[in-house]
């Protein structure tokens, strides 16, 4: 999967020492030891000598140049929002130097770490969550979790139960980033079946405002909610009759009803469902479901 991105010998060395499947992301940082993470536990990569694998310039580089095509300036509208998607829905965080020009961000350069995060497709992730989202009728969600605890992979798997249950409802993916259905050359590595559209690197605003006007669906799906920006695009579309499974960071219910615009979202109804995720038995592990009163209506047993 990312043969073709890292230096050869720190490739070898990862399939050596780690199974690739198992790996959600890679940290390079440089004049930094490498470090492997897997569930949430980090692992320093070893050479064959068992000495911690240390990142240099050159090493950070050669990723990022093969990373970006050899054109950084083909992926610059990305890279100055602090990433690169690669094929598979890898996506690489990039931190480094931010130039600016007033308040716009023009790019970023001098680069000082990546974070390699690796998606994983885990089939049937949401299906006991599934019948308190769809009963005949699509429950307006909201999918809480801490970074990393398997959000984007509990979403890619309710594009797949409306597949699978034959459920022929036109559903519509806001992809801002390109990580829920990663899309190359207008195709993806998912099933989406017969009913899914995409927009994809675009704001969740054009994709919310054209996507109604144009595709007529009747479910938006979308990642990483910002309340403060994107609630009069999720309001518009309910008030059009379009239903939303959106995703937001919170660590659990109590620090979502900490942010500032969520007392708008509870005045306004905007959700019957809240599902609350960990990663306790690996990505998109559910914990909560909570109706649009925030009354538990499922609790994950210890």
């Amino acid at each position: 999967m990312l043969k073709e991105y890292l230096d050869r010998d720190i490739y070898n060395l990862i399939i050596k020492n780690f199974n690739f499947s198992d790996i959600t992301e890679i940290r390079m940082r440089i004049n930094s030891n490498l470090i492997i993470v897997i569930k949430n536990k980090k692992y320093y990569l070893k050479d064959n000598d068992q000495n911690n694998v240390k990142v240099d310039r050159l090493m950070l580089d050669n990723f990022i140049k093969r990373a970006s095509e050899n054109s950084i300036y083909a992926f610059n509208e990305n890279i100055k929002n602090g990433f690169i998607t690669l094929p598979k829905g890898i996506r690489v965080g990039l931190s480094g130097t931010v130039v600016t020009d007033g308040e716009k961000i023009v790019t970023i350069k001098d680069f000082q770490s990546v974070n390699i995060r690796i998606p994983h497709f885990v089939k049937n992730c949401s299906l006991m969550a599934f019948d308190y989202i769809f009963d005949g009728d699509i429950k307006n969600t909201l999918i809480i979790s801490s970074p990393g605890s398997g959000k984007t992979t509990f979403i890619r798997d309710i594009i797949y139960q409306f597949h699978q249950h034959n459920i022929p409802k036109n559903i519509l993916v806001a992809d801002e980033r390109n990580e829920i259905c990663t899309t190359v050359n207008g195709e993806t590595s998912l099933d989406l079946g017969d009913f899914c559209d995409i927009y994809t690197n675009c704001s969740k605003k054009f994709a919310f405002k054209n996507g109604i006007r144009s595709m007529r669906p009747d479910l938006i799906i979308t990642d990483e909610l910002d309340l403060e920006n994107d609630l009069d695009s999720v309001m518009e579309a309910i008030n059009s009759g379009v239903n939303i499974i959106a995703t937001i960071h919170a660590q659990d219910i109590h620090q979502l009803k900490k942010k500032p615009s969520f007392a708008r979202v509870i005045d306004e109804k905007y959700f019957q469902r809240y599902i609350v995720l960990t990663s306790d038995e690996g990505p998109g592990t559910l914990a909560n479901i909570y109706d649009e009163k925030l009354n538990c209506i499922y609790y994950k047993t210890r």
